[in-house]
Order: structure tokens, then C-alpha cells, then sequence
């Protein structure tokens, strides 16, 4: 979160009357600073999803092009195993399911923390005016 000094200005616009913080507004700040910071982890790692799937995409379409006598280097783990283009098919496909359940379980998430930020902005502005800056 990042604060920033009042002008003479601001201090004018708000009446220049200071509001006490209160233990609760300071855990109300605290709280906005960790769901901040866990928004920001949040889309990174569905960044992360959707070059996965993105990728996956490629890697199907690459695929069709290919014989269905062919045996396809899959990786697994380290390791990379010929399997039959059939299995490898299948195998993407539930790769692919699984990273769209992933991308949706953070997509819920992220929606539920910038709810619950909103809210938290509501509050604090209500209670701090100008004085205080939430904006990320």
C-alpha cells in the first residue's frame, strides 16, 4: 500500500480536522494490505493458468498435423516416455480440464478478495475521506 504525504491543500479540503485512528481502522488498513498483496499473488499464478493453457493449446494443435501411428514424447516429470499419439491426446485433454479448474477456483478467489477490498474501501473512505489512500 502506498501512502503519500498531504499537501497544505488536501489538508484544506478535508477541514483539516484529523481523525483519530482506532485500533479497528489500523486492523481494517492491515487487513486491505494483505488481501492487497494476496490480489497481486492471486494474478500472477492466473497469469501462470492461462500461459499453461495457452501453451497446451499449441502443443494439441501441433498434434493434429502428426500420424496416428507416430509415437509422441510425453514428459513426465523429469522423464520424457514415447507413448501413442491416442494417450498423449487424452492426456492433454486432462491436463487442459485441470488447469481450466484451477483458473476457475482462482478466478473465484480473486473475485471474493476484491469484494471483500472493496468493502474495506468503503469503510475506511467513509471513516478517513482524503486522508487516506487506498487506491492500488
Amino acid at each position: 500500500m502506498q501512502r503519500r504525504m498531504l499537501t497544505k491543500e488536501d489538508e484544506a479540503a478535508t477541514g483539516g480536522d484529523e481523525v483519530e485512528v482506532r485500533r479497528e481502522d489500523q486492523d481494517k488498513i492491515n487487513k486491505f494490505s494483505r488481501l492487497h498483496q494476496r490480489e497481486i499473488a492471486l494474478e500472477e499464478e492466473l497469469k501462470t493458468k492461462h500461459k499453461e493453457k495457452e501453451d497446451l493449446d499449441d502443443i494439441s494443435n501441433e498434434l493434429e498435423l502428426a500420424d496416428e501411428d507416430d509415437k509422441i514424447p510425453y514428459k513426465i516429470g523429469d522423464s520424457f516416455i514415447s507413448l501413442p499419439l491416442s494417450e498423449v491426446q487424452e492426456m492433454l485433454e486432462a491436463s487442459t480440464s485441470k488447469i481450466d479448474e484451477g483458473v476457475s477456483d482462482l478466478e473465484g478467489k480473486l473475485s471474493t478478495t476484491r469484494e471483500e477490498m472493496d468493502q474495506l474501501k468503503v469503510e475506511l473512505y467513509g471513516r478517513f475521506g482524503k486522508s487516506i489512500n487506498l487506491e492500488t
